[in-house]
């Protein structure tokens, strides 16, 4: 294939040993079932555990939709410049034989592509889901990250606790509302997401460089967690600081999903430096 070695490439080899009861959970996030049903409750619920769930917030018709432009986009010969397409490691000795859509299970993360296609652009700015947004954030909302996180079937690898604000250079002032869209029926077999409910009222976290740059497991392993177990089209809309994670897919099905970040239009970028100081271990002293 004629890619650029900065935009392709496999992820590095990593052990995908980890404590099972890192995943333990107790219940699962509240729940409404479509995105036209996220009222005061909802948003009452949003602030308090810092997750909503949403079983019906897509159409099988846009899910298809989606899937189709990401395999158009991942059978390329070549993609844009700034686009970065991220391949399981264990997935080196299959993706030769990988063609069209089956090339989507080689891949772990895709980022930074929405623009390449009108039906994702769709997504990000769905018509139900900006007002939902916008009274979260009390502003119009910008998108700023875009990704396509994908678990295929046995070799997709797990991604520890963390809160994703530590990885963007973000004012702690700011909201950041995360949206996880299923692509696929997500499940606690396949990789679905692990919430800690109220988690975010806490503030940030440290992160440490262990199996990711995530929350060190034992600060994990006493916490009461709940899943979100979604069917394609479901959506988890979720604050920047709740503590979330996703075991490893072990099943033979695959979990694919779409994920957006957004903030406030009026939101400025702070420095690398300032996101160190607040979530890395070094800066506020913690030790894992």
């Amino acid at each position: 294939m004629n890619r650029m070695a900065e935009t392709v490439w496999f992820e590095d080899e990593h052990s995908d040993d980890y404590p099972e009861s890192l995943y333990r959970f107790q219940g699962v996030v509240p729940m409404i079932e479509t995105l036209a049903d996220f009222d005061e409750s909802a948003m009452e619920v949003y602030r308090a555990v810092g997750v909503v769930g949403v079983r019906r917030a897509f159409d099988p018709e846009e899910v298809q939709a989606v899937i189709n432009a990401l395999a158009e986009l991942v059978s390329r010969e070549s993609l844009p410049e700034g686009v970065q397409l991220q391949f399981e490691s264990r997935a080196r000795d299959i993706l030769p034989s990988l063609h069209g859509p089956d090339r989507l299970d080689a891949v772990r993360k895709f980022m930074l592509f929405v623009h390449l296609d009108s039906r994702l652009e769709r997504m990000v700015y769905h018509p139900a889901l900006m007002p939902i947004l916008q009274s979260i954030l009390g502003e119009d909302p910008h998108m700023f990250q875009d990704m396509a996180l994908l678990k295929p079937p046995g070799i997709g690898r797990e991604k520890p606790w963390h809160q994703d604000n530590a990885y963007f250079k973000v004012p702690q002032s700011a909201e950041v509302v995360g949206v996880w869209a299923a692509l696929d029926e997500a499940t606690e077999q396949n990789g679905c997401m692990f919430f800690r409910p109220g988690g975010h009222r806490s503030g940030p976290l440290p992160h440490f460089n262990r199996r990711d740059w995530q929350i060190c497991d034992s600060d994990i392993l006493d916490l009461e967690a709940v899943s979100a177990p979604l069917p394609a089209g479901g959506m988890v809309i979720f604050n920047g600081l709740t503590p979330h994670g996703t075991p490893s897919n072990r099943s033979n099905t695959r979990r694919r999903a779409l994920q957006f970040h957004y903030r406030g239009k009026s939101v400025q970028e702070t420095s690398d430096q300032e996101r160190l100081d607040t979530f890395g271990a070094e800066g506020v002293g913690a030790s894992c």
